[in-house]
């Protein structure tokens, strides 16, 4: 039986593994992306590349979005024409992170032109998407998630079915909560032992046995140390992220004090430049609010200073 072909719109920084990974496994494959030179570095594994989104998804049985905001996403299947370009009966997956309420939106508007739709966001960073290794967590109609499990097995080590359209979105927020306020943890607690004269390394490898062991200490934990910002995952996006978290707790008459601060020093971080820093840069913006702290005596490395290289 042939795999079904795949439409590819947005080859980014997670998008470009999470397609190659697609190739590899023999699907046909279309991307789409609006800088068109990052999808042309998929044609070296068997891709073809579109002009536009509109032409990427006429012949597609399955279109992946893996755009940078709700806006975009919005933008690129109803302004560029992507939906109405595609067959009655096609799976759209936005694999995207945008609020709630527009996934909602999304889902009765693509059912309207007879499209399939799950909002499945992912969490796992560049890492996961290179290794296939991302958690996906999937909004909408349950028969269809199910149908979708051979891409997300391609994709994914675990995809969970949250409920209905929106849920997927719900889920992410409530990881990229988790997620800001750990960095956000993780960064004080090695800047506090490094200026009591403890030995930061040391400590993160002590934590690791216990309680405060987590993904984010394990991978971010190494990056603060090694002082690399360079991005897997930007505080541009972890930013839009929070913003979103805090939007939608607004609209459930939610107060969250530890993601507001959080939000706060990230929305500091980017105003001083630093948008594009990996988001465990936080520490930088820690370390700007404790000068002459500083973690660690090796050069930092972050975007903004390569290219002024």
């Amino acid at each position: 039986m042939s795999l079904p072909t795949v439409a590819f719109l947005g080859i980014g920084l997670m998008g470009l593994p999470m397609a190659t990974n697609l190739l590899n496994a023999g699907y046909p494959l279309t991307a789409w992306n609006r800088t068109r030179a990052k999808a042309e570095a998929l044609e070296a594994w068997g891709a073809d590349v579109a002009d536009t989104p509109a032409e990427a998804v006429a012949s597609a049985d399955v279109v992946i979005t893996m755009l940078e905001n709700g806006p975009v996403v919005d933008d690129v299947l109803f302004t560029q024409g992507a939906a109405e370009a595609c067959r009655p009966g096609t799976l759209i997956i936005d694999m995207s992170s945008i609020p709630p309420e527009l996934a909602k939106d999304h889902a009765k508007r693509l059912s309207a032109l007879k499209l399939d739709y799950l909002d499945a966001p992912v969490s796992g960073g560049t890492v996961g998407a290179e290794q296939a290794t991302l958690s996906i967590m999937a909004g909408g109609d349950k028969e269809v998630f199910e149908k979708a499990d051979y891409l997300f097995n391609v994709l994914g080590k675990s995809a969970t079915y949250i409920g209905p359209a929106g849920s997927g979105q719900l889920a992410k927020c409530a990881n990229q909560a988790i997620v800001g306020i750990t960095i956000g943890a993780v960064s004080e607690a090695l800047l506090l032992a490094a200026e009591g004269g403890a030995d930061p390394a040391a400590v993160r490898e002590a934590l690791l046995g216990g309680f405060a062991n987590s993904r984010i200490l394990e991978l971010h934990g190494q990056r603060m140390i090694d002082r690399n910002f360079m991005p897997g995952a930007t505080s541009r996006v972890q930013l839009k992220d929070l913003r979103t978290i805090l939007d939608t707790a607004h609209a459930q008459d939610l107060t969250l004090p530890l993601t507001q601060r959080v939000y706060d020093e990230y929305l500091n971080m980017v105003s001083k430049g630093m948008e594009n820093c990996d988001h465990s840069g936080l520490l930088l913006q820690l370390e700007s609010l404790n000068q002459p702290a500083r973690l660690g005596e090796r050069d930092t490395q972050r975007p903004d200073l390569v290219e002024k290289n």
